[in-house]
């Protein structure tokens, strides 16, 4: 029967024969980086080598990597030199770098550069297509997940700087195979809809595959066509996307790209407290020159010279007045006169006055005045004074004297 190993044994075992492989000890290995992380506080870079159908994971310690005379990348195609090993704790089969050198640029990497020299030639990119970000914007579109931190962030910048504004979220997957239609489909409907002043596409932090997704061409397109300002805030300040390149304007985080999209509260009351010292220094100052320049001309007034002349002048314009009422008073006797004959001639004309003395008016049935001659026997008439009427009849003068 074999011998009973713990895993530790097995695990030392494993990595004396990697170790004892003269083959394995000084390697030159090419492969294309992925998930590059470089740890901030020991220096130790660590990473994964891949091809196209297989990949191991890799370490560099920092001793190494200080003499790096570049930043490997995402689908950076590298020749490392380096040994094969076996971490014990994990039974972690890896390989430690000793030295790095650029090869080329992998698969992933060339399609990338590829689709940017093409939007490139296209003006996608171009300065003059970007649009201004509004100063003070009402509503915010948010294109992000739902559920990730880049949301909340946002938030509470908004809520902190500039609470008037509203957001206007539309929830998406920021990744796998159906972020990049996820994504250009909320771009499209945000800008349809037409509440929101700006749109921010935001994405949290990740590793560079993570945040490949934005380097897709359906949403460079998407931003293209999108009419209201966007503003790009994908993974941290490092971190570059295609996104951010179409993009009118780029924030190295969410919580950067919630501070440029809103002003600060306390700094535009800052502002229009200074602007309001201002204008009332302003007027202060044209209150003192209008007053000194009336003191000016009050002085110039009571000069000899002047208050001549306003004398004269005030003589001339009562003469003036004297002159109109005096002309008015003709005036008014001389229509009084004229009025005066007129109602004489009317009061000469009125027939009624002549009634007065005793005569009479004719008329007949339909009460028309007729004269004398008109009459004729047996006619029934009117004879009208002043008061009364009286009905008469006509009669031949034969049969009175008869």
């Amino acid at each position: 029967m074999a011998e009973v190993m713990t895993v530790t044994a097995l695990n030392r075992y494993v990595k004396a024969l990697l170790d004892g492989d003269d083959a394995l000890f000084d390697l030159a290995l090419r492969g294309e980086v992925a998930n590059f992380v470089q740890n901030v506080r020991s220096g130790h870079c660590y990473f994964t080598l891949r091809d196209e159908t297989c990949s191991v994971k890799a370490v560099m310690f920092r001793r190494e990597a200080q003499n790096l005379a570049f930043r490997p990348e995402e689908g950076m195609r590298v020749v490392v030199r380096c040994r094969v090993t076996l971490y014990e704790r994990d039974g972690a089969y890896q390989v430690y770098v000793s030295d790095m050198f650029p090869d080329g640029i992998g698969s992933a990497q060339l399609a990338l550069e590829q689709l940017k020299q093409k939007l490139y030639a296209e003006g996608v990119f171009a300065p003059e297509h970007k649009k201004p970000i509004p100063a003070c914007p009402a509503c915010i579109g948010v294109v992000t997940s739902k559920t990730g931190a880049a949301l909340q962030d946002i938030r509470n910048v908004l809520a902190r700087r500039w609470p008037l504004a509203k957001v206007l979220l539309c929830g998406v997957s920021v990744q796998g195979v159906d972020a990049p239609q996820q994504v250009a489909r909320a771009i499209g409907t945000l800008d349809a809809d037409g509440r929101a002043d700006v749109i921010l596409v935001a994405r949290g932090g990740g590793s560079r595959e993570d945040l490949w997704v934005f380097n897709a061409e359906v949403i460079v397109r998407a931003a293209y066509r999108c009419k209201t300002p966007i503003i790009s805030a994908i993974g941290h300040e490092i971190d570059t996307t295609l996104l951010d390149y179409v993009a009118d304007l780029r924030a190295p985080t969410p919580s950067a790209a919630a501070e440029l999209a809103v002003p600060d509260r306390f700094a535009v009351r800052d502002e229009l407290c200074k602007k309001a010292c201002n204008i009332h220094s302003v007027m202060q100052i044209k209150a003192q020159m209008c007053y000194n320049e009336t003191a000016d001309l009050t002085a110039q007034l009571r000069t000899r010279p002047c208050l001549a002349r306003a004398m004269a002048e005030y003589a001339h314009l009562a003469e003036m007045q004297a002159n109109i009422a005096l002309a008015a008073k003709t005036r008014r006797r001389f229509a009084q006169e004229h009025l005066s004959h007129a109602a004489a001639l009317a009061a000469s004309l009125n027939p009624y006055r002549t009634l007065s003395r005793g005569y009479a008016l004719l008329e007949d049935q339909k009460h028309n005045v007729i004269c004398v001659d008109a009459l004729v026997p047996e006619q029934e008439f009117f004879a009208r004074g002043t008061n009364k009427a009286a009905v008469c009849q006509v009669k031949r003068l034969e049969d009175i004297k008869e």
